[in-house]
């Protein structure tokens, strides 16, 4: 258990123990689809092989959102729509009118819908009381605000997107036009450059650090810092983008010794995990002159 992606929220509200955050969670778990559903989603165990909605370990809690998805293809649809038409026209002596056309389609979905195969993915977060941090696994906002929305549902609590005094993209350019970032980080040789202006301009260096020349030209020509790969106390790597999204963390030479077992696994790289990003994110923080909402 590794997060490779980070959506980072603040907890605004006093968060509730393990136990009740189970019994919360308890009532809107994932029932998978049913009939004519298309979708469903609930909470699910988030651990290897542990039953509870909630993986706790010391302070730290894991939680996970099941979501279901039936597999329907667009042209298996309009394949079998067009058998159908073909029958009407077949029977009535005249191709379909449009208001029929829509009819058949509708009811070839519903009928291959009762039938669809469904897939499931769980989107994970992990949930800091001491902290205060709750932090989603994945590069999707979207289906970061998902999981969000079901949190808040399903609980109660409070969060909020996490802003610094200094925004992101102006430290990023500044760090790479000469500004020393804190000791701790360093700078690694992959970012984007784009334009102010227009969004669509926009200049990528990958495995390659750009010249001082370079970054004072861009720079004079209207162009900010918006993705910069860094590394943390020689211990992780990651990407800082202009969202305050962390991608790409990548666990450096920290020693880790097998497990026995995938549950002991897991409970290992968990607590490795929670206890390097517990540094990571308040020291972070501070980079960009503090959080602005506390």
């Amino acid at each position: 258990m590794w997060f490779k992606n980070l959506q980072i929220y603040r907890l605004t509200d006093e968060v509730i123990i393990p136990d009740e955050l189970k019994e919360r969670l308890a009532k809107q778990t994932l029932q998978g689809c049913l009939g004519l559903e298309a979708q469903s989603k609930g909470w699910v165990s988030p651990g290897a092989e542990e039953a509870d909605l909630v993986y706790s370990y010391g302070q730290q809690m894991l939680i996970s959102l099941g979501i279901e998805k039936k597999l329907l293809p667009v042209s298996v649809v309009n394949q079998l729509a067009k058998v159908r038409a073909q029958e009407m026209e077949s029977h009535q002596g005249y191709p379909p009118s449009r208001k029929q056309m829509k009819d058949i389609k509708e009811a070839a979905y519903r009928e291959l819908l009762s039938r669809a195969f469904a897939v499931q993915q769980r989107n994970h977060a992990w949930i800091d009381p001491v902290g205060g941090w709750f932090v989603v696994e994945g590069a999707s906002a979207a289906k970061a605000d998902t999981l969000i929305e079901a949190f808040i549902k399903s609980t109660g609590c409070g969060l909020q997107r996490i802003s610094t005094t200094m925004a992101p993209v102006s430290a990023m350019t500044a760090w790479l036009s000469g500004d020393d970032p804190p000791s701790i980080f360093s700078i690694d040789s992959d970012s984007i450059f784009r334009s102010r202006e227009d969004k669509k301009v926009s200049v990528s260096y990958v495995q390659q650090s750009p010249d001082p020349q370079e970054i004072t030209r861009h720079v004079q020509t209207g162009k900010e810092v918006i993705r910069l790969a860094m590394t943390w106390r020689d211990k992780i790597s990651f990407i800082l983008d202009e969202n305050l999204q962390l991608k790409r963390l990548t666990l450096l030479d920290i020693d880790r010794e097998p497990a026995e077992t995938a549950e002991e696994q897991f409970s290992s790289d968990f607590f490795l995990m929670t206890g390097e990003l517990r540094q990571l994110l308040p020291e972070l923080m501070d980079a960009l002159g503090g959080m602005a909402n506390e």
